[in-house]
């Protein structure tokens, strides 16, 4: 038996039928469980619950590298009753009972035979595509890159329902974000048009974030703008995961700021095309998420869909006709894909009033109100205020 050529998790001491779960998969535990192996190269993520219900989860981030020198990748957890979560441990400790756990205690992480899984797997990998450690490092605050359910940053304290500050421990740190001010996308000083310009456009904001986040090394810098996709990767896998808040509210930061943006659509069409194509790949996955990531009836809804009808509207005024190609195809895919899915039009040209057949024959004229708001009809109609003293 050949136990060397592919890296393994284990987690000892998992009572049996609380819930676990690894990047896309999740499943009961059982008394021979003792971790996972032939782990693909790349990044994952484990969590656990001790309940199989959506309750707090608790979970870590680790890396199968591509080059592996001498011993096998093994990343060792002991679970700790108490505290009710995974600790680290040391794994040289453990190497010489590997052989004898590795058939009967640990399960395979693909099945080869299960085209399933290895959908859920390839989709693991193309939303991982931006994560790097230096960010896990400042999301988690934390060595072992680990995150809860709880885990909140200090910008959002305020914003989740029955939640105090005596609720987070010390040993709770607090998640680190990007600093994005969706109320605020001028530079410090800005007057005048300029700020006028910028509160229009938030592609000084965006760059902005992308020179702060920015390695100094010259050599580890990779893509522009990595930071911003690699942090909307990582607050999207910790809302699928583990349900965090907080993620979920940077992750409609970042949002928010790429598709507010006008001047640097241009500048950085290629980019943008890889956001598009990214926020494509999360929205395929959304209905994962307990309760699933929006419900048309919210905010959250209504908040992503006015950002894409706007940056719609942003390409076609960018862009001459046969401009921005690259970029319009990736957005005509997404559009395409939330109608089918959500039924979202983001164009201005739909049917508002209409004739409807009802089962006896009568037909009846019927006009469609929803959009009002959204067109700025009707009451949502702009109105011209004199400001002018009497």
């Amino acid at each position: 038996m050949d136990t060397t050529l592919t890296a393994a998790v284990l987690l000892l001491g998992l009572p049996p039928g609380i819930l676990c779960g690894i990047d896309l998969l999740s499943f009961t535990t059982t008394a021979q469980f003792r971790g996972l192996k032939d782990l693909p190269l790349g990044w994952h993520f484990v969590f656990t619950s001790e309940t199989t219900s959506l309750s707090v989860r608790d979970g870590f981030w680790f890396h199968v590298p591509t080059t592996v020198t001498g011993s096998i990748p093994l990343i060792i957890r002991k679970w700790d009753t108490p505290g009710g979560s995974l600790l680290p441990s040391d794994p040289d400790s453990f190497r010489v009972r590997l052989p004898l756990l590795w058939e009967k205690n640990l399960s395979p992480y693909r099945q080869s035979a299960d085209k399933e899984t290895k959908a859920e797997t390839g989709d693991w990998a193309s939303l991982t595509e931006h994560v790097s450690p230096r960010l896990l490092g400042h999301l988690t605050q934390n060595e072992d890159w680990k995150i809860t359910t709880a885990s909140c940053a200090k910008e959002d304290r305020d914003e989740i329902p029955g939640l105090n500050a005596e609720d987070f421990g010390d040993e709770e740190r607090e998640l680190g974000m990007l600093g994005i001010d969706l109320k605020r996308t001028w530079r410090k000083g800005a007057i005048g048009r300029e700020r006028t310009e910028a509160a229009l456009d938030s592609s000084w904001a965006l760059n902005d974030v992308v020179e702060r986040w920015q390695p100094r090394d010259q050599k580890d810098k990779g893509e522009w703008g990595s930071v911003v996709l690699g942090q909307m990767e990582a607050c999207f896998l910790m809302v699928l995961t583990v349900a965090n808040y907080s993620c979920l509210e940077e992750w409609k930061r970042c949002v928010g700021l790429v598709l507010t943006c006008k001047r640097a659509v241009r500048e950085k069409e290629e980019w943008f095309g890889t956001f598009l194509v990214l926020l494509r790949r999360q929205m395929e996955r959304c209905e994962d998420v307990e309760g699933g990531l929006f419900d048309l009836r919210d905010e959250g809804g209504a908040y992503l869909k006015s950002l894409l009808k706007g940056f719609k509207m942003t390409l076609g005024k960018v862009f001459e006709d046969a401009e921005g190609e690259q970029v319009r195809k990736e957005m005509e895919e997404l559009e395409t894909f939330m109608k089918s899915e959500y039924g979202w039009e983001l164009g201005d040209e739909f049917v508002r009033r209409g004739m409807l057949e009802l089962e006896d024959g009568e037909q009846v004229e019927m006009e469609m109100e929803e959009m009002d708001g959204e067109d700025e009809r009707g009451e949502y109609a702009p109105v011209v205020v004199d400001l002018a003293d009497p």
